[in-house]
């Protein structure tokens, strides 16, 4: 696969996003939120996007993105916080087959958790598999249409097969979430140039 200098970066923000702590959950921690609990969540991370969108300042928007992606890590289940430690843990140790084993076993349990589908996007590109790779990307995007990090890895995966209009939309895309972020700037810049080159 050709690949940019800024895809190997872009694709390390996109899919492995920080690994959920192995905290110690009240006993009392329902698995599955409330009604009210999942309002409030879902209008903390609407308002960290909104802020996204608005903050020019590149390491300001760096922060709100690390947090936004660590609000996206929280599953509300020990069982599955636990499980993707050890999937991290096992892709850290380049056990892959038993990474996958573990990230199946979480869309199973919890198929509403994005990031488990992220995560395993991430691996199966890692492990040369596009194809699979743009499937779980597709869940990601169902669950969480905002996930600038799997829609980072989707236009890598679109550049790297040469379909260039379509990977400099889903920059665009991006670009609409996380308008600070420098590196999607030069690789948007990069192919736009491209296709409008490929034009003439």
């Amino acid at each position: 696969m050709r690949r940019t200098r800024l895809i190997p970066a872009l694709l390390s923000a996109a899919f492995m996003a920080a690994t959920p702590a192995l905290s110690q959950p009240s006993p009392a921690a329902p698995e599955n939120p409330s009604a009210p609990k999942a309002t409030t969540e879902d209008e903390k991370l609407a308002s960290l996007f909104e802020a996204l969108r608005r903050e020019r300042n590149p390491d300001k928007a760096r922060g709100i993105a690390q947090e936004i992606m660590a609000d996206l890590n929280e599953s509300g289940s020990a069982t599955v916080d636990l499980l993707m430690q050890w999937a991290a843990t096992a892709i850290g140790e380049k056990r892959n087959a038993a990474a996958l084993d573990f990230l199946d076993q979480v869309t199973l349990l919890q198929p509403d958790f994005a990031e488990a589908w992220n995560r395993r996007a991430g691996l199966h590109y890692a492990m040369g598999d596009t194809r699979k790779s743009m499937a779980d990307i597709n869940q990601v995007l169902q669950r969480e249409p905002r996930h600038f990090g799997a829609i980072a890895g989707m236009a890598a995966i679109l550049a790297d097969a040469g379909q260039d209009e379509l990977a400099l939309k889903a920059w665009q895309r991006y670009l609409e979430i996380y308008p600070a972020d420098r590196d999607a700037q030069e690789a948007a810049i990069k192919l736009s140039e491209k296709v409008a080159g490929s034009r003439t």
